[in-house]
């Protein structure tokens, strides 16, 4: 009797091992899978913050050009008003 018991007592510590490593297998891939995600949402955020630099830049670029044309045309006034008089 005491035998059995003994090999029902190795038996249960063996499953038990077997399910906490089952469960520890899925934690860490989880944990993975959650690591594995957040690195996407972080390259997403860089994407779209490099983007909105882009877009600033852009319309920077334009409203320096939009200015030069602005003056240009100021001066083209003041000459034709030169030599109108």
């Amino acid at each position: 009797m005491r035998q059995f018991s003994e090999k029902d007592k190795d038996y249960f510590a063996y499953k038990a091992r077997q399910n906490y490593l089952r469960q520890q297998i899925t934690v860490y891939g989880e944990l993975d899978a959650t690591k594995l995600r957040e690195q996407q949402v972080i390259t997403e955020r860089d994407v779209v913050s490099a983007e909105r630099d882009a877009i600033a830049s852009e319309r920077d670029a334009a409203a320096f050009k939009a200015q030069q044309a602005l003056e240009e045309i100021e001066r083209l006034k003041a000459l034709l008003a030169e030599k109108k008089s």
